[in-house]
């Protein structure tokens, strides 16, 4: 019976694991591993392998297509937001928490960096619905939800700085993230217009809104972005009332 072939690793992350069994002086190992944002993610800086972002989010930033996020391709200023708000205890969770706070603030924004800069992957996704949810579109005015696409696009592009994409995510993810707004577990969002977006939706909106949102495209083509920048006009120009809860002029809520 012939031996199984030698498992084959990356460059960097071949060069991680022999770092990590050098015997280097305390503070020139972690400068080593926090040379590049790459690096961090590979190694996880000076919190060790425990805190690699790969081990969870994968060697291309994609996340497991169930239940962790991807990251590559996501805004930079909101990735490092997201890193900063961990750190700081305002978007608390167990495992990212340790993480950021293990990090200083140009780890942070060097990993935030990387993972902007990967290209953004929408393999395998799933079919998405044939039309998004109304609410995602209109919102209802009557129970003070604002049309998500306001802040979002019509596709879950994103309408600007600070108004994240939130396309091509898990649904799981998704969906968690909404009961964390709704609950008060996260609470990041400038002026609280995530928080106060989500408490009227029925649960049976919010699985909609996630379904939807996981067979979308991560990356826009120009169709996509011109139908979020229209849709977010359209929002902009419906009548006060139907905006009660309408996004600030700067929103890292997603």
């Amino acid at each position: 019976m012939r031996a199984p072939p030698p498992l084959l690793l990356p460059p960097l992350l071949a060069l991680v694991l022999s770092l990590a069994a050098c015997d280097a002086t305390p503070g020139v190992t972690d400068r080593a591993f926090s040379a590049s944002g790459e690096m961090i993610a590979m190694s996880g800086g000076p919190g060790g392998a425990g805190a690699a972002c790969f081990t969870c989010h994968g060697l291309d930033g994609q996340g497991d297509r169930d239940a962790t996020p991807r990251l590559a391709g996501l805004d930079q200023g909101y990735l490092q937001k997201q890193m900063e708000d961990y750190a700081g205890g305002r978007r608390p969770d167990d495992v990212m928490t340790r993480i950021a706070r293990g990090l200083d603030q140009d780890s942070r924004r060097a990993v935030a960096a990387w993972y902007a800069g990967l290209p953004a992957d929408d393999k395998a996704r799933p079919a998405p619905a044939a039309s998004p949810p109304p609410i995602w579109i209109t919102g209802d005015a009557g129970r003070g939800i604002t049309a998500c696409s306001a802040c979002h696009g019509a596709a879950g592009q994103g309408a600007g700085e600070g108004q994240p994409a939130v396309a091509g995510q898990p649904a799981a993810y998704t969906l968690e993230q909404i009961d964390r707004w709704k609950s008060g577990r996260r609470r990041n969002d400038p002026r609280g217009v995530m928080a106060a977006a989500v408490q009227g939706l029925t649960d049976e909106e919010a699985r909609a809104i996630a379904r939807w949102l996981s067979g979308l495209p991560a990356s826009p083509g120009p169709a996509s972005a011109s139908a979020s920048a229209s849709a977010s006009v359209a929002a902009a120009a419906r009548p006060a009332a139907s905006r009660e809860t309408r996004r600030p002029d700067r929103s890292d809520g997603a």
